[in-house]
């Protein structure tokens, strides 16, 4: 939402379960509602030209409805392949012109690894060789806000599979965390079984998806799409790293 101010959007509305709580920007209109409850969305909705959507995949094709039947003109919204393949299909064939966001995995996931880094200085996980290029929520939201902002018919219809600006291995992510906030940070591989055990308390039920998607993902690519739809390139893991320092130390 900081980033629709920056451009000068001032009608804005954002969806939340606990407007106090969510402490929005000066300007935004909080909507108390929840898109697992479809019934406070109508007036959610009511008005809106435009939206950013995070699909709760229980309530989508109720919401898509909603979303269509409140005339909203375009929507942007995140999914991406794999296991959200089935939503992502779902949105394209809803009717709402829309852009999708298939990002790959988030830079903030990387906190899962702040204790580790804190005490130890070492990241112990089982998978040192998988190679993806991290994103940070912020670099999605510019992007979603670019596209909001201005509308082009070349975006609708489109898949952008967002990434960071470089390829890197978990351990060079590692590594890279470390030059970000100035200590030298090392990888030292660990069985699953052990990896699982110190995660668990952190992610609770979500550890073993979360390991199974590294051990099976095929290397990502990277990509420089955010550059290209926001004239600013996405923040390398070293980069978000310094700008989080606090998490890690």
């Amino acid at each position: 939402m900081d980033h629709l101010i920056d451009l000068g959007v001032s009608d804005i509305r954002a969806l939340t379960t606990n407007p106090a709580k969510a402490k929005l920007p000066e300007g935004v209109t909080p909507i108390t509602g929840y898109l697992g409850k479809p019934e406070t969305l109508p007036a959610a909705l009511d008005g809106v030209d435009r939206m950013y959507l995070a699909p709760f995949p229980p309530t989508l094709d109720v919401a898509l409805d909603l979303i269509k039947r409140a005339d909203v003109e375009y929507v942007v919204a995140l999914s991406g392949g794999a296991h959200w393949q089935q939503h992502t299909d779902t949105i394209a064939a809803s009717g709402i012109t829309n852009t999708q966001l298939g990002p790959g995995e988030f830079l903030e996931n990387f906190t899962i690894w702040a204790e580790q880094i804190k005490t130890t200085r070492t990241v112990r996980e089982p998978y040192p060789d998988m190679v993806e290029a991290p994103i940070s929520m912020d670099d999605i939201a510019r992007v979603a806000t670019a596209l909001l902002v201005k509308p082009e018919e070349s975006h609708y219809g489109q898949m952008y599979e967002l990434t960071g600006p470089e390829a890197l291995s978990r351990k060079q992510i590692a590594e890279q965390i470390g030059v970000g906030i100035g200590v030298e940070v090392t990888f030292e591989q660990c069985s699953r079984e052990e990896a699982e055990a110190a995660l668990r308390p952190i992610m609770g039920d979500e550890t073993g998806w979360y390991l199974d998607l590294m051990a099976e993902a095929e290397p990502q690519h990277a990509n420089q799409l955010v550059a290209e739809l926001t004239g600013t390139p996405a923040m390398s893991v070293a980069q978000w790293a310094a700008a989080n320092a606090e998490m890690f130390r």
